[in-house]
């Protein structure tokens, strides 16, 4: 997680990056703008993205302060224009991982549940209300672990049967100078001859092993257990989300909202519960990262060209339970 960002960092999370849209791997704990209490955000150094143009990108979309994952930028105003209307017609396709507590018993399928503010001294908590903005996501399970105490300690074992096709997805890496992180995941970028080499990407730290505290358990095995006793075995379950609509943390309050929060969920997840029922107020400090990735971003930016697709990659905090439920890892590449 970061709280703070150099501009030589935010070159080294571009993604993809061509005349009109630029693709960015944000990191968890920095909101993308400023908020009414100020402080540092990443668009403070979106001045290091112009490449030769004589203004900064802007925002095409957002991110909550602790996901992480791809972020689109409109490189000039009619950019801008053109993105914002794919976002709000619903033609950018986006993809989310999650790791989750408990989770569906089911292997996929989808929530329909319109959301509203939970109350004007909550700023944009969000709850569920048949009165608010309709809300609907798609969701697939892709792995399950079964997370022991330490005192009944079990070995992780990696799910091979995993479906290894969204793990080893890669985006398109642009014409960026410096060299971009990417991986080829079937969009059209605008990569240089198509050469590459392979290097770990320089935000990230060579990947941990699986804890002795998770264990993988088969889709369908134990589904929907939250975090029951605090002295036996819990599941987590690795899900794909995505969302039709785009409703402000729609798809952490409609995780919750079945049974199953994110995990590292502050505000609504299971801490978050118990806090409510103590009436103690705020949000949780410590405990374990958001469980929540941007993963793949898909834009039907050009009329004549195949979709820009993009893949950022797994942040550190969230591999090890992915690991446990049976995610294979992944090898991203640098442009030459």
């Amino acid at each position: 997680m970061i709280g703070t960002m150099t501009p030589d960092e935010l070159l080294a999370r571009l993604l993809y990056r061509d005349g009109l849209m630029l693709v960015i791997d944000k990191p968890a704990g920095l909101p993308v703008h400023r908020g009414p209490k100020g402080g540092e955000s990443l668009e403070d150094h979106f001045g290091a993205l112009r490449f030769g143009l004589p203004r900064a990108p802007a925002l095409a979309h957002r991110l909550d302060r602790e996901t992480s994952g791809c972020l689109v930028l409109g490189r000039h105003r009619k950019a801008l224009a053109t993105l914002g209307r794919l976002f709000k017609t619903g033609a950018v396709g986006k993809t989310y991982w999650a790791v989750v507590e408990g989770g569906p018993t089911e292997d996929e399928g989808t929530i329909d549940l319109s959301l509203g503010r939970r109350d004007e001294t909550r700023g944009w908590w969000m709850r569920p209300d048949p009165a608010g903005q309709p809300a609907i996501t798609r969701w697939k399970v892709l792995g399950r672990a079964e997370v022991r105490p330490t005192e009944n300690a079990a070995t992780a074992v990696p799910n091979t049967a995993a479906r290894a096709d969204k793990a080893s997805s890669e985006a398109h890496a642009a014409d960026a100078s410096p060299p971009t992180a990417s991986a080829a995941s079937g969009g059209q970028g605008s990569g240089v001859g198509g050469q590459t080499t392979t290097a770990v990407l320089p935000h990230e730290a060579p990947p941990p092993q699986p804890s002795p505290r998770l264990r993988f358990a088969p889709p369908g095995e134990g589904a929907h257990r939250a975090s029951g006793s605090e002295h036996g075995p819990h599941q987590v379950t690795w899900l794909a989300l995505e969302p039709v609509t785009g409703r402000t943390h729609q798809l952490r309050v409609h995780c919750a909202a079945l049974g199953f929060p994110i995990v590292g969920d502050s505000i609504y997840g299971t801490q978050a519960s118990l806090r409510s029922l103590r009436k103690e107020d705020g949000a949780r400090v410590g405990g374990p990262a958001l469980h929540l990735h941007s993963r793949d971003i898909v834009v039907p930016l050009y009329k004549n060209r195949a979709p820009i697709a993009v893949t950022a990659p797994v942040p550190l905090a969230l591999q090890e339970r992915l690991y446990a439920c049976g995610w294979q890892g992944e090898v991203f590449r640098l442009v030459d």
